[in-house]
């Protein structure tokens, strides 16, 4: 039985070079890429055989080691995989679950990253060949290390594959992956500014000290432990690898028991009663509007994605300014405008997610003011509580309370200022976007830079107009708080002119283009 699993995973492989010519290329490039760096790897593993400090190479391979079988387990649960043997295509054959399990673990040993990180693991015996005891040790942990990736891998790709069997799961996932990944990235830069020459050995060994006695680094810590002496924490970190082993072994016989009487996962139509957010908004077309709006930005990918993502660009901003060496309590003025800039700029190009469905604003005679107020609803509602609630926060971590009007003005204003423009570039300059039911990740191809050069004047156009009110803050910050009263007045006279001026404008535009946004719309669908 495994003969033949082993035997049916060897063809598939064989398979993925009977494709295209250029797919066969891709992959061959990817497979020769793939060896070099297993190369790089096992030339710089066989070279830390001959390094005299054991706690230098002992702590960097256990942080490197702990990234390894993170990736073997987040990367199929975060981002899914193609499984060619699912477990579920085995279910009518009767074969045992013990049996079933086994021959599909070690069907799973044949493959790129298996293939890769075997060659790795025993190069790892090379590298801590310095006795006959750390070399039998070595042996043992690299089988557990192969064991416990292979396993990690079976058992998040069989969760991603109940989690992430719809779309709107892996639209989900995938926004889940970016997060961790922008999350991450503060953490990278602020590694690199360290002087890893001078306290670089520090780092890495607090991180192993930590990670060492964790399911991810324990298989790779052993060994080191042993060169270095320490045969007790050796044999302790030993039986946390095998507990580890062991646990994901249950783990796979479950989920391939659960898999063999479980159907793949479809996606299902809810089943909503009543009407909605069109029940709550009575009244006319402008409230028609604004409850398809809020339905749109509840259950369309394409809304709820780029809302999710506003929140984590200050996160980005933040790093940089502090890498920069600016106080912190002058950085913390800055994630609330601009939380409100990007929430303001979202609906820059709103009639271009409609799609063809504008048809029915334009053949039902909607005015073009209330198709313009109707769609600034969710951001509004949405802005609200953020600018109130921001502005508290704001305030309190600035350490002065007597910044809270303008802050709250400046971050208002900037909302209504980004409103104003959107709704007006939103008729004039509308580019091609995501079809509705696409995936909120496939964008279309564009000829021409249009699609920048629209993005880039409406983000730009919503911080000149909100400059002034950015300099008025900024000269009561440093020079008087006189400023900081001039601040609100201004943050009303520019947010409310530049609303009212932008619905007005948007809504003549729309009244006007009508039959422009037809043809926009049909010839992009």
């Amino acid at each position: 039985m495994v003969a033949q699993f082993l035997g049916l995973k060897l063809r598939l492989m064989g398979n993925a070079f009977r494709r295209s010519p250029w797919q066969v290329v891709g992959l061959s490039v990817g497979l020769v890429y793939g060896f070099l760096i297993t190369f790089v790897v096992v030339g710089s593993l066989i070279a830390a055989r001959f390094v005299p400090d054991v706690a230098q190479v002992h702590h960097v391979l256990v942080v490197v080691g702990s990234i390894v079988v993170a990736g073997f387990f987040l990367l199929p649960l975060v981002f899914g995989v193609d499984d060619t043997l699912d477990p579920r295509a085995f279910s009518l054959f009767g074969i045992p679950n013990r049996q079933l399990s086994t021959g599909l673990l070690l069907a799973a040993l044949i493959g790129i990253p298996s293939i890769v990180l075997s060659i790795c693991a025993v190069a790892t015996v090379v590298t801590w060949s310095r006795d006959v005891g750390t070399t039998l040790i070595a042996i043992v942990s690299a089988v557990l290390l192969v064991l416990t990736c292979i396993l990690a891998s079976r058992v998040s790709t069989s969760v991603a594959s109940f989690l992430l069997a719809t779309r709107r799961s892996r639209e989900f996932g995938g926004v889940i992956g970016i997060l961790i990944i922008v999350l991450i990235a503060p953490v990278i830069i602020l590694l690199i500014t360290i002087d890893w020459g001078r306290d670089g050995l520090g780092v890495l060994s607090g991180f192993a000290a930590w990670l060492g006695w964790t399911p991810l680094g324990a298989v790779w810590s052993v060994p080191g432990e042993a060169a270095e002496g320490a045969w007790g924490i050796a044999v302790l970190k030993l039986v946390v690898a095998a507990a580890t082993v062991g646990l994901l072994w249950l783990a796979w016989t479950s989920l391939v028991a659960k898999m063999l009487v479980t159907p793949q996962r479809e996606a299902h139509a809810k089943a909503y009663h009543g009407l909605g957010w069109f029940g709550r908004l009575k009244g006319g077309p402008t409230a028609a509007i604004a409850a398809r709006s809020m339905t749109y930005w509840g259950r369309d990918p394409r809304y709820w994605i780029s809302l999710v993502m506003i929140p984590v660009v200050p996160v980005f901003v933040i790093v940089a300014l502090t890498l920069a060496g600016i106080p912190g309590h002058y950085v913390s003025l800055v994630p609330l405008p601009l939380v409100c800039l990007f929430l303001g700029w979202t609906i820059h190009n709103d009639v271009a997610y409609d799609s063809t469905a504008i048809w029915l604003h334009i053949v039902s005679g909607t005015r073009g003011i209330a198709d313009r107020v109707g769609r600034m609803f969710p951001p509004v509602l949405i802005g609200i509580p953020v600018v109130v609630v921001g502005s508290i926060i704001t305030a309190a971590v600035y350490g002065d309370w007597a910044v809270l009007p303008a802050v709250g003005a400046l971050s208002g204003a900037i909302l209504l200022i980004g409103l104003g423009l959107s709704s007006l570039f939103s008729a004039l300059f509308p580019y091609p976007a995501t079809k509705p039911g696409d995936s909120a990740f496939a964008q279309p191809q564009t000829s021409g830079a249009s699609a920048a050069l629209v993005q880039a004047l409406s983000f730009f156009a919503i911080l000149l107009l909100a400059s002034p009110i950015i300099v008025f803050l900024v000269l009561g910050l440093t020079l008087s708080p006189f400023w900081l009263g001039i601040a609100p007045v201004a943050a009303i006279v520019l947010g409310f002119g530049s609303l009212f001026g932008g619905l007005y404008l948007g809504a003549k535009a729309f009244d006007h283009r009508g039959p422009e946004l037809m043809a926009f719309a049909n010839r992009n669908d």
